[in-house]
């Protein structure tokens, strides 16, 4: 399996998922007599960023892989996202642009060739924290290693503070792209 193949399908799908989650947030926030707008403020505990800002971090996690592995510069569009996750305890923002970001992100990965991240397997990453501190990594320990989990820390926040607060999902949700690969006639009856 290439770095293309692992990495922009699952990010493809885990920022359709949660779009989809927050779909279905938004159904809930209105049985409960909220505005979705709301939901950009929840957090699972205080220290920790809000639902807000776990859309954006999401998105950008998900395209920066693909600046690094080609030897890119990050550009500027994508700090921008990145910057505006930082702030989103002072600035959540709004619940339709929480999906414009997941729905940008989308549409960034869907322009990609086949072959995208693959030159980048074995080119050498320096990973420069805001600390100081420096992760010396190849292309393809940055992608296992660094920013899978990364992304998925981030998919999973989301998901975890929806749960939390009372949005009915589930491991259904979590992996609906696997209903793909569903065996016919194994699907349980309702």
């Amino acid at each position: 399996m290439t770095l293309t193949e692992l990495l922009i399908p699952t990010f493809v799908q885990m920022l359709r998922g949660q779009s989809a989650w927050l779909d279905k947030a938004a159904a809930y926030a209105k049985t409960q007599g909220k505005d979705a707008d709301t939901l950009m403020t929840l957090r699972l505990a205080p220290d920790m960023y809000p639902l807000a800002a776990q859309a954006r971090f999401a998105s950008y996690l998900s395209m920066e892989p693909v600046y690094r592995l080609r030897g890119e510069a990050i550009p500027e569009s994508a700090k921008a996202i990145q910057r505006e996750g930082w702030n989103s305890a002072q600035r959540p923002g709004t619940f339709a642009q929480a999906k414009a970001c997941l729905a940008d992100a989308i549409a960034f990965h869907e322009t990609l060739p086949g072959n995208a991240l693959d030159a980048g397997e074995y080119i050498d990453i320096a990973l420069e924290m805001p600390n100081g501190v420096v992760f010396d990594m190849t292309g393809g320990q940055y992608a296992r290693d660094w920013a899978l989990a990364q992304f998925y820390f981030h998919t999973n926040t989301a998901y975890s503070i929806l749960r939390h607060y009372g949005v009915e999902l589930g491991k259904a949700e979590y992996v609906a792209h696997a209903v793909a690969y569903l065996r016919p006639g194994t699907a349980p009856k309702a």
